[in-house]
């Protein structure tokens, strides 16, 4: 007996309706990112785990339960499939030394891999686009990055969104919010969950974005990161806000904001919903200008941000007054007859070195089936060849879709007559 094999729980297929709706999305962002000025990079799927447990953070959730990793059988590496972008982005950077002579403006999109509980909008292989600036010293990058999000999300027609703000500060005064708040942690020990137990001394700054409504009390008495920044971060945090107020982007600052990942300082900042239950974040990101040199790098300022390209999927196409066009040929090519097949089969073929979306059909089948598949195909014209066709140097063109007399033409007026017909005066 077969067994009937499936995909892997969490590990998605997109069928070809969803496909060409999410190849319609990223024309959009590809568009948008060229606007600002950023460049496509592509790095491994495949990755040495020591690059995320010292990129991402030894304590953090994504590096301690969450990662898809493995030995290598043949020399024993420890590799892992990547769980976020970051971290390889900036070692593709520093292994190419891209930021030697020039700041860089990156992007990259693709699949990611995390080990957890899927849900609606969180999967086991999700996919990102992920956006980098890096060797930018300045607030202004950080409120680029944020004002760049609210035009794609404006250019979505995304609606009941909003923006929530932190500073981290620096290597220091987190250090020096560390000891207080573990110190705060300890005094209530007892209260704690036993998440908040287990990060305590690991990482404790998670222990303030905890969820648990028992939780609450003790985390708004927490001491407040915000209190520890010294004038410099202040001064950053500041700036970023007068340019998002130049911008007329709202916000909200959260002091609680504190992100997953160990390498963030300074700004870090949420885009959330209200309309995807528990996973109200769809973007996030922040300014990490430790990581370049903790990956092996020359110390270099740098911040970025990702995006759930499922969750805005979700937003977007709820958002949609009409379903999203899918891709449609212009000509849909029929043929009955042993001298039709290949008179045809040249047919389409001149047809596509014009410029046109051809199918040409496969299998056979009576000249009734063949229209009902043209039909079907979404093609705005059918071309029909018989024998009697080739015996006159003819196709009959048939449209599909609105009014209009089936005629016959010559291949050789075809593609102009079909170029008139499709694209009026802005046929070349």
């Amino acid at each position: 007996m077969s067994i009937k094999l499936q995909g892997l729980r969490g590990m998605n297929d997109l069928l070809p309706d969803e496909a060409e709706r999410w190849e319609a999305f990223e024309a959009i962002v590809r568009d948008w990112l060229k606007s600002y000025g950023y460049r496509p990079i592509r790095t491994p799927i495949l990755e040495s785990t020591k690059l995320f447990s010292r990129g991402v953070g030894e304590h953090t959730d994504i590096v301690e339960k969450e990662m898809y990793s493995f030995e290598d059988r043949l020399n024993g590496e420890q590799l892992t499939l990547r769980p976020e972008g970051t971290a390889s982005c900036v070692r593709s950077v520093i292994e190419h030394n891209l930021i030697f002579q020039n700041p860089q403006r990156l992007y990259y999109s693709g699949p990611m891999f995390r080990h957890e509980r899927p849900q609606k909008g969180r999967y086991r292989q999700f996919h990102q686009v992920g956006v980098e600036a890096l060797g930018f010293t300045g607030p202004d990058i950080d409120a680029e990055h944020i004002v760049m999000c609210r035009r794609l999300w404006d250019d979505l027609g995304l609606e009941d969104i909003e923006l929530e703000l932190n500073s981290l500060g620096d290597a220091e005064e987190r250090a020096a919010h560390r000891g207080e708040l573990i110190a705060y942690l300890q005094a209530h020990e007892s209260e704690l969950d036993e998440d908040g137990k287990r990060r305590l001394h690991t990482n404790p700054l998670r222990v303030l974005d905890s969820k648990n409504p028992a939780m609450q009390g003790i985390v708004e008495a927490a001491p407040k990161l915000m209190d520890f920044l010294g004038e410099e971060s202040l001064k950053h945090f500041e700036a970023v806000q007068f340019l998002l107020r130049e911008a007329a982007v709202p916000y909200r600052i959260n002091p609680r904001l504190v992100r997953g990942l160990d390498y963030y300082n300074r700004t870090v900042f949420e885009w959330t919903t209200s309309r995807l239950g528990a996973q109200a974040t769809f973007c996030a990101g922040g300014r990490y200008d430790g990581l370049v040199a903790q990956l092996g790098g020359k110390p270099a300022p740098a911040c970025g941000f990702a995006m759930g390209m499922e969750r805005i999927m979700l937003l977007w196409l709820e958002g949609q007054d009409t379903d999203v066009p899918l891709n449609s040929p212009d000509v849909y090519v029929v043929h009955q007859g042993e001298a039709a097949q290949p008179f045809a089969f040249r047919v389409a073929e001149q047809l596509r070195s014009a410029g046109f979306a051809v199918v040409f059909h496969c299998g056979g089948g009576s000249f009734k089936s063949q229209m009902k598949k043209a039909d079907g195909s979404g093609a705005a014209y059918a071309v029909i060849v018989g024998d009697n066709e080739v015996a006159a140097g003819v196709v009959a063109l048939k449209p599909l879709r609105g009014d209009g007399e089936q005629q016959a033409v010559t291949p050789e007026a075809l593609t102009e007559l079909l170029a008139d017909r499709l694209y009026g005066d802005s046929a070349v």
